[in-house]
């Protein structure tokens, strides 16, 4: 075991546990260091440490951080121009493009802070710093485009905060040649001045054709395409049919009316819903999770596999499961007229939308129908249909219980979600942004309330301020800055959001509400999406700050998400009573298993965006020349973005491609504006574009003002002489 090496570990070792101290003996255990050799290298490194300032030891702590040092490790995240935020056990540091040093994004790195400077929209100081050593790497496989200058070959990264090229050597090519989709390895990058070094490890076809791009896509987020062969083994051999003595042990709901409801193109329904008028106007709803906790054993290879992928993830024209097909689209999907197991929540509901009573069980279903969420709506419109009955009771339920939410201040982001239509051969043929259906919103506020409703049943399991082991969806309060600058953002369209102290949920969805409807909608909620805090997994509750709620986890949705199944195991065992030894077992597992969860669910959301931005980028391809109307959605020094309406496509119209005047940038009024003409190219406002180039290894969309745009703009100006 090499010096270096131990040291990282012993860094790692200290970045996850910053405030505790450990013997030499114990580090030894805790980083499984077997022979006395390397116990003898070990303390020599804990030694040297400790005289670089970069580890304290007294007889009390042993060995522990220097709170006092200006050194400390943290996990780097790098934006778009390249400079750095470290999150650090004292808070964020912010990291110059110019002393990232050979940092990449992710990865855990240790910093030098070195002062504070006080931010340009806020009086709070921020720390500054710079990285010093590379702790551990996040990745070291990385996807891009390979190419070849005049003496070298060079990879260009997929990933745009990436802003150095990896080198080729021709001995690492591995049969790739220029212009070709690739999977690079990092071999070695010590000098920030010279670029990172690597090797070709895997060719995925010609860059630019949208489906190695996909390819590229999974490979970058190194996403897993099959199950291991063990898994699917297992899978195949849990029976189809439900043993007898099974059935005996669970509440027979198979004769009851219980319903699905899901997108046309779904395969695994986890979620049911029934529902009976109570006496005095009150209802009582059932909803019926698909109970995959009796087949996913705790600590099977199964369960493993499944916490490793934490989430299914959804791309533009794929799903990668978190289970093995078998379980997610047969035995654990609740298919209709199928016996299947449920772990079903009931709540009796009011008129006025609150929970009187609550009881929970685990259950046999037989859906009595599968319906879309279109079949949905138009029973709700026309209020005639098979089911109707229950629909409209449904409705008229979700209807109450969204009402509450939003008196409460709940905030509803209406998050628009771009939508492929395919031809024959998986090319896109047609962008349309998927509509917010009633009957969305009816399965939404019954999945809300469950999801509430169990949170707040492990509450009152809690007794003399102890807090029981739970995972709980969190969202925090928003960071006051990035309110600030939401407050600056929308002033430019004539909107208000008063942040003179921390503003509440609800003024942030008066915001919502005044902007629901108008051109700027979408480009408002995705800037106030982004001035927002994160939800995250967590065994600390701290409430749901967007969804206005004190007690919220994610129940409803095991077949893809394993926070829930970790719901689902929990809530039955604190039903049959949690022993002290469990109880001890989970508080000292769940921290990590939630953070996660929640690091493996941002993976899958930024694969996502990847993949839709691939088919965006594949459709423009095929409308090089043609003209959209968009709205500018972006504003910088060297251009402008434009988002073309109803499809969500945004691309760059450069300050180069404006032939018509010299344009300089007012960053305040966040606009581009000619010097001679005096014409406005702001933020909000509506334009015309023509598809001028498409770069889709880049993912890349470049636009030109269309002719519409410019003869509008002259008739304007001819309007105005006239006036003269």
């Amino acid at each position: 075991m090499k010096t270096e090496q131990l040291r990282e570990q012993v860094l790692l070792y200290f970045a996850k546990h910053t405030k505790e101290g450990y013997k030499s003996r114990q580090l030894r255990r805790q980083l499984r260091v077997i022979s006395e050799r390397d116990f003898q290298l070990l303390r020599d490194v804990l030694h040297t440490m400790v005289d670089n300032a970069e580890l304290r030891w007294t007889k009390a702590r042993g060995y522990h951080l220097a709170e006092s040092s200006n050194k400390i490790s943290g996990t780097i995240a790098i934006d778009k121009r390249g400079n750095g935020i470290v999150a650090t056990s004292r808070g964020e540091v912010f990291i110059d493009k110019q002393s990232v040093g050979t940092a990449f994004n992710g990865d855990t790195v240790e910093v030098a802070v070195f002062g504070s400077k006080k931010s340009k929209k806020d009086s709070a100081a921020v720390n500054e710093g710079e990285v010093l050593n590379i702790i551990l790497r996040a990745h070291t496989e990385f996807g891009g485009t390979l190419q070849r200058s005049k003496n070298f070959y060079f990879v260009l990264p997929d990933d745009s905060r990436m802003h150095r090229d990896f080198y080729i050597a021709p001995e690492y090519l591995n049969g790739a040649t220029s212009g070709d989709k690739v999977l690079v390895e990092l071999l070695e990058w010590e000098d920030p001045y010279k670029n990172p070094e690597g090797k070709i490890i895997k060719t995925l076809g010609s860059a630019g054709d949208p489906f190695v791009e996909l390819r590229s896509v999974i490979q970058s987020y190194r996403l897993p395409t099959s199950f291991p062969k063990e898994v699917e083994q297992a899978a195949a051999e849990i029976p189809l049919q439900i043993p007898t003595e099974e059935l005996k042990k669970r509440l027979d709901l198979r004769s009851a009316i219980i319903l699905t409801i899901d997108p046309h193109d779904a395969k695994d329904f986890d979620d049911a819903l029934s529902i009976e008028l109570l006496e005095g106007g009150s209802f009582r709803i059932g909803v019926h999770i698909a109970d995959v906790s009796a087949y996913v054993t705790e600590g099977s290879i199964i369960d493993k596999e499944a916490f490793a992928r934490a989430t299914s993830v959804y791309l533009a024209n794929q799903v990668i499961p978190m289970l093995p097909e078998k379980l997610s689209n047969n035995i654990c999907s609740l298919v209709p007229n199928q016996d299947r197991l449920a772990y079903s929540v009931f709540m009796n509901v009011t008129e006025k939308g609150k929970v009187r009573k609550y009881e929970f069980a685990r259950t046999v279903i037989n859906s009595k129908r599968r319906f879309t969420y279109e079949e949905v709506e138009t029973i709700l419109d026309n209020k005639k249909g098979e089911y109707s009955e229950e629909l409209l009771d449904l409705w008229a339920v979700a209807k109450i219980l969204r009402a509450k939410r939003m008196k409460n201040g709940s905030i509803d982001f209406d998050s628009p979600e771009a939508k492929f239509k395919y031809d024959d051969k998986g090319k896109p043929v047609e962008i349309f942004i998927k509509k917010r259906l009633k009957s969305n919103q009816l399965v939404e506020e019954c999945m809300l309330l469950a999801n509430q409703t169990v949170a707040a049943h492990i509450s009152t399991l809690e007794k003399d301020g102890e807090q029981l082991p739970f995972v709980y969806r969190i969202h925090d309060q928003p960071d006051k800055e990035k309110l600030r600058n939401l407050e600056d953002f929308v002033r430019k369209f004539g909107y208000k959001l008063n942040i003179s102290q921390l503003a509440s949920s609800k003024e942030l969805q008066q915001l919502l509400l005044q902007v629901h409807g108008t051109k700027e909608e979408n480009l408002i909620n995705e800037v106030a999406l982004r001035s927002m805090a994160k939800a995250v997994y967590s065994p600390d509750n701290i409430g749901h700050f967007g969804l206005a709620f004190d007690h919220y986890s994610h129940f409803t949705s095991p077949i893809r998400r394993y926070p829930d199944l970790l719901v689902h195991r929990l809530l039955w065992e604190y039903t049959g009573g949690m022993s002290e030894k469990r109880k001890q077992l989970f508080n000292k597992e769940l921290p990590a298993m939630c953070k996660h969860c929640s690091e493996r669910e941002k993976v899958a959301a930024e694969a996502e965006r990847d993949s839709i931005k691939v088919m965006q980028v594949e459709y423009m391809r095929q409308h090089l020349g043609e003209e959209f109307q968009g709205i500018i959605s972006g504003v910088i020094q060297y251009g402008i973005f434009v988002e073309i309406n109803d499809m969500l496509v945004e691309g760059m119209l450069h300050v180069r491609d404006l032939n018509d005047d010299y344009y300089v940038f007012d960053e305040k009024q966040y606009a581009l504006i000619g010097e001679r003409n005096g014409k406005w190219l702001r933020l909000g406002d509506s334009i015309t574009v023509k598809v001028a180039k498409v770069t889709p290894e880049r993912r890349q969309i470049d636009f030109v003002l269309a002719e519409t745009d410019i003869k509008e703009e002259n008739k304007k100006k001819k309007g105005k002489r006239r006036r003269n």
